[in-house]
Parts: structure tokens; C-alpha cells; sequence
């Protein structure tokens, strides 16, 4: 009933909130599209074979397309994405379709890839510029406070990074009639206090900021190449990396990189084209191949290239290169358990998550959408995940293909903290999902009949784990990475995307990816004059 007492004040804010957009130019709450055009693109793998950049960026996702736009302010980029183009996509580009591009996969050309871990939980990753900005619920929220001091950034440039982000793609979001069902229905639940529109991570309910605009487009991280260089950048589409280059250089101790290897996306052909690092005269300080992959992809690229555990390599008949032990290692997933509120499928219109319910600490993140599981049929998910997981799995080589996923285990729920957090998160997630306001709105009366005993929540838990796509790990800083994102034992080459991160930070990992991008550019940028 504690929840109940707020409504008013909520309503309050919902009615100030809708005076103030009726008011205001809509085009303030929505990313400026003033700023440049985007660079040039090419699916021809043959007009960049042999040439050389100051930097090579493996990966147009969420950290790579800020990362090399930043770059090309002063260096030359070549920005490799093994997917298409966003733009001109309506699955991607446009609201309505939220969701469809992870209904209809296939092996090559596909925005989004389907992977199922070895725990079988099936999952997705991006294949597009843009990566998974492009194919996700676009929610954008900032990590806690309490990450960036323990991961130990400059808080001023983090600042500086998050709102160079959010001036160019991010919106302040409309709530659809059923976001503000499930906005009481978190307040209902006890998930307070009621913070409005934030992008900040804090405890209690909230609307976070957006990528969908006010006219429903999708503003990924390939938004984000319109503030590069256009002299200075060439993005490459369609090709995938299949390793990094070396040369030696007399000294035993130390490898040093020359450049990638990569091959066409389509599996047309197997055959292999080449991009080097330029080699500055007088100047100390060379360029760097930066793997902006992923958490399945960056990891997948160091494997293929020789560096990792000694003994992974033997099967493959891959040239060992560096024993780096932890390539692969720290792989986590957040659990999730997802509780469907509607009985049957129906075609509603999707709508991704706006709003979301941050509790027990941090602990436990909840939201709801619309989601379609069919062309002409969608359902209604109240879906929760824990934030800090215990439970930690590793990666592996499947193939030597590098179209094809590596194999990966999560370990969901092996560590028996990880249970227990379950089983309380599915009594707090059954609350939301039962919630007055919901059953209200669907048409139905409210259930008391929630699961009190933690024996059967546990099994609950187990039997229908889920992933809310958070999966991060393989290349983490202090076991692969150093602090600035180099890769311990080799020069020239870095590691920027979330197979760096020890935990998945706030709410989601997109808005610290972009910012991380941007972070790291401009702090080479910074190290490039001094030297």
C-alpha cells in the first residue's frame, strides 16, 4: 500500500510532464540532425586491400563507431564492420518494427545473429553498423556512480563523453499507455522512489532517456560517424576480420602488430585480404588495431590470432602467438526471468522498455515491453535480471570461420548466491506483474496467487533462465586489458567494447559503450600530442 500513496504525486508529474510537451518545441527532446553527413562506405573489400591507416577499428558497434569517429579528428581510421548498413532498414530504423529483426535470422546477412550458449539459452548478437544499438529496446541509462570510481575513469571526461552521446542520438521518451502501466505497476510493487526521467542509475522507478526519436527513428551508433572527419575515415562493410597480423621486430619479448586479415561476410569466398598499421617516420608512437567486436567477437578475434591459453590452440592448428590465459575467460550473462502478463498472443503494436524499476541496491532491474513473436503476433513480458551475477563461464573456438560463433558457456545460476537472488527477484518481478495497474489495463482482476515458497522460486529460476543480453566478459581489464584498454604483451593492439567489462554497468551496457568509445578516442588523441 506504501506504493499506492505516491500515485498522486505521480500522477502530478505525468500531467506536468504532457503540459510541457505541449509547449515546448518537440525538436529539443530530440537528437540534433544538424550535425554532418556520414562518411564513405564501401562493400568492396578490394578498395582498402593493401592499404595502410593510423588506426584500424575492428567492429561498427556501439563502442566502435564513436571510437573511430573520435580518431579520424586527426588520425586516419579504417572502421571494419562485418555487417551492412543500417540506414534505409526499416526493421531497424523504425519503432514499430522494434523486435522483428530478432524473429528472422540467418547465417550470413542478417542483422542480428542468432547463438545459443551451451547452457541452451538461445541468444543474439549484432551484425550491422551500428551493432547491437541497432537491433536492441533502445533504453539509455548511465552506469552508477559507484562503477566508474571502482573501474577508476576520469570522471570529468566521462562526463564530457556521455553528453557529447547524448547530444547527437538521445531523446527524452514519450511513455506509450502501456510503459505507463508498468511505470504503477513498479511503484505499485514497492519499487520507489519515483525519480521521473533520469539518466542516471539510481534505486527506484524511472524513465530513462531513448535512441527512437519523437517520430519513432531509431538513432544507433552509426549516427555518431556524422561528427567524423570525412577525409580521415573509410568505413567497410560486409567484411569480417579473421585475424591480426604480426611482424617480428627483433625482440623476442615483445609482438607487435601489422595489421588485420579479413574476408567477405556473404561466404561467397574464402579468400583473404589485407589492411595495415602506417609506420610514422620519427615518431615513436605508431598507431593501433583496436577490437571493438564484442564480447563474442573480440575475444573470437584474439583466439584466431594465436593469443590465449596455450593449450586451446592445438585443435585448430593455429600458430600460438602469446599465452594469454585470460582470452576467453570471466564470460557472464546477467540472469533473467521474464513473466508473461497477457494470455495469448495478439497483434499490438511492439514497444520497447521505457521505463525501469531499480531495486534491492542495484540488485534487480525490471522492465516491460511489447515484443512480436510472430509477423502478426506479439506478447506482453514484465521481464527482471540480476545485475551483479557471481556465476561466471568461459569461451571457446568452434571453427576457424570467423563468420561462425565461438562456443560459449554462461553457467547460469551455478553459484548458489546467483539462486538465491532469484528466487527473491521472482517474488519482487510476480508483484510488478500482478500489479493492480496491469490488471487493470489488460481487462482482467488482480492475482494474489504469487510463489511463496523459495524451494519452488529456486526451480522457477532454474527451469526458465533467460538472457536480457547483457552478456559481457572474455578480454577484461587486468587479465587481458590494462587500464587503457592494451593488450598486456603486445604493441598495437587495444581491446574497447564490453568483453572489458567485469559487470554489465547500469541498467543496460549501451550508453557506457558509447561513452567508452568516445572516452577512449579522445583520451589516444590526448596521448598522441604529448608524444
Amino acid at each position: 500500500m506504501e506504493a499506492i500513496k505516491f500515485q498522486n504525486t505521480v500522477h502530478h508529474d505525468r500531467i506536468l510532464i504532457a503540459f510541457i510537451f505541449l509547449f515546448v518545441d518537440l525538436s529539443l527532446c530530440s537528437p540534433s540532425q544538424t550535425q554532418g553527413e556520414l562518411p564513405y562506405m564501401t562493400s568492396d573489400v578490394k578498395e582498402v586491400a593493401g592499404k595502410s591507416f593510423d588506426y584500424i577499428v575492428v567492429g561498427g558497434g556501439t563502442a566502435g563507431c564513436p571510437l573511430a569517429a573520435t580518431l579520424s579528428e586527426k588520425f586516419s581510421v579504417l572502421l571494419i564492420e562485418r555487417g551492412g548498413s543500417p540506414y534505409g532498414n526499416p526493421w531497424v530504423m523504425e519503432k514499430r518494427y522494434y523486435g522483428f529483426s530478432l524473429i528472422q535470422t540467418d547465417e550470413f546477412s542478417s542483422v542480428a545473429q542468432d547463438f545459443k550458449s551451451a547452457d541452451g539459452v538461445r541468444n543474439c548478437r549484432g551484425r550491422v553498423l551500428g551493432g547491437s544499438s541497432a537491433i536492441n529496446g533502445g533504453f539509455y541509462s548511465r552506469a552508477s556512480e559507484d562503477f566508474i570510481d571502482e573501474v577508476g575513469w576520469d570522471k570529468e571526461l566521462v562526463k564530457h563523453a556521455y553528453t557529447w552521446v547524448e547530444s547527437k542520438i538521445v531523446s527524452i521518451p514519450e511513455l506509450t499507455p502501456w510503459q505507463t502501466v508498468v511505470e504503477f505497476g513498479l511503484l505499485e510493487a514497492g519499487i520507489l522512489p519515483y525519480n521521473g526521467y533520469s539518466l542516471e542509475h539510481i534505486e527506484g522507478t524511472k524513465i530513462g532517456g531513448s535512441i527512437f526519436d519523437v517520430w519513432g527513428i531509431r538513432h544507433t551508433s552509426a549516427d555518431l560517424l556524422k561528427a567524423a572527419n570525412p577525409k580521415n575515415i573509410v568505413v567497410v562493410l560486409n567484411a569480417t576480420v579473421k585475424n591480426i597480423i604480426f611482424e617480428g621486430n627483433g625482440n623476442a619479448s615483445e609482438t607487435t602488430v601489422k595489421g588485420i586479415r579479413f574476408i567477405k561476410s556473404d561466404g561467397t569466398t574464402d579468400q583473404t585480404y589485407e589492411a595495415y598499421l602506417n609506420k610514422p617516420k620519427n615518431c615513436t608512437s605508431n598507431g593501433d588495431v583496436i577490437l571493438s567486436a564484442g564480447a563474442l567477437g573480440s575475444p573470437q578475434i584474439l583466439l584466431s590470432s594465436g593469443i590465449g591459453h596455450r593449450e586451446h590452440f592445438k585443435k585448430f592448428s593455429i600458430p600460438h602467438v602469446l599465452n594469454l590465459k585470460g582470452v576467453g575467460k570471466k564470460m557472464k550473462d546477467n540472469p533473467s526471468i521474464a513473466v508473461l502478463v497477457d494470455t495469448n498472443p495478439q497483434n499490438r503494436l511492439p514497444d520497447p522498455p521505457q521505463v525501469s524499476g531499480i531495486a534491492k541496491d542495484l540488485k534487480f532491474i525490471i522492465e516491460g515491453g511489447i515484443i512480436p513473436t510472430g509477423f502478426n503476433a506479439t506478447r506482453m513480458p514484465i521481464a527482471a535480471k540480476i545485475a551483479f551475477p557471481v556465476s561466471e563461464g568461459e569461451l571457446k573456438l568452434s571453427s576457424t570461420d570467423p563468420r561462425q560463433n565461438p562456443s560459449v558457456k554462461f553457467n547460469y545460476l551455478a553459484d548458489e548466491n546467483d539462486l538465491d537472488d532469484c528466487a527473491n527477484m521472482v517474488h519482487l518481478l510476480e508483484r510488478v506483474a500482478k500489479s493492480e495497474s496491469i490488471a487493470f489495463y489488460l481487462g482482467v482482476k488482480p492475482q494474489n496467487n504469487l510463489m511463496t515458497s523459495t524451494d519452488g522460486q529456486r526451480k522457477f529460476c532454474k527451469a526458465n533462465v533467460r538472457t536480457y543480453y547483457h552478456y559481457h566478459g572474455g578480454c577484461t581489464v587486468g587479465s587481458v586489458v590494462d587500464n587503457d584498454y592494451k593488450v598486456y604483451g603486445v604493441k598495437g593492439l587495444r581491446v574497447v567494447d564490453g568483453s572489458t567489462f567485469l559487470e554489465s554497468p547500469g541498467t543496460n551496457p549501451m550508453a557506457t559503450l558509447l561513452m567508452l568509445g568516445r572516452y577512449q578516442g579522445v583520451k589516444i588523441l590526448r596521448e598522441r600530442e604529448h608524444v
